[in-house]
């Protein structure tokens, strides 16, 4: 090969080499770095991204671990949540088995009066194992009354009594901290004029 042959040969790597070095000048002019200062920002850049990735997949996992284990929760709280109102209640229970057994053993009035006092008792208990959890008995008689907390069942002409006041409760009502588990159904006076307080005995 002559020495004009290699020179045309050698041209292409040149210009080559000179684009290179015209692209390098213009990013250099830029943004005042060089090619090599920017493939090292490059792959610092890449790096923190890479970081970033992995602290999203480990926070993705954490959340999905968290959410599993919310729903663990509250399908253990609904299935066992009576367990300690639950606990509360098997002694009220081992009272009435053992004042039946005991009424079985006695005489018809020595049974009577055992079962009646064995009655009163368990009832304390079980008011106090109700207490315990918030629940609070609705027993109105003389109150004004409330719908909220009462349903009336009838009216009463009374002159004892100012109109729209609970004379009889026929069932106890219930609560259960703020919220009312039953209402008490109440026979409401309608005062010593019979004239009602627009009570809605249909509700």
């Amino acid at each position: 090969m002559s020495s004009k042959e290699k020179e045309q040969a050698a041209e292409p790597g040149e210009m080559d080499a000179a684009a290179e070095a015209e692209i390098e000048e213009a990013v250099a002019e830029q943004t005042g770095l060089s090619a090599e200062e920017l493939q090292l920002q490059l792959e610092d850049a890449r790096a923190k991204a890479d970081e970033h990735w992995d602290q999203l997949t480990r926070l993705q996992a954490e959340l999905d671990n968290t959410r599993r284990r919310a729903e663990r929760d509250v399908e253990q709280a609904h299935k066992y949540g009576v367990e300690k109102f639950a606990e509360e209640l098997l002694p009220v229970k081992d009272s009435l088995e053992l004042g039946l057994n005991a009424a079985a053993n006695e005489s018809e009035g020595e049974a009577i009066d055992k079962l009646r006092e064995g009655t009163e008792l368990t009832l304390k208990m079980l008011s106090s194992a109700m207490e315990k959890f918030g629940i609070q008995e609705v027993n109105p008689v003389g109150e004004r009354f409330d719908p909220q907390y009462h349903q009336a069942m009838s009216m009463q002409e009374s002159d004892e009594h100012p109109a729209d006041t609970v004379v009889a409760v026929m069932q106890k009502g219930y609560t259960i901290h703020d919220r009312v588990l039953r209402p008490a159904m109440v026979m409401v006076s309608k005062g010593p004029s019979g004239e009602g307080g627009g009570v809605d005995t249909q509700a």
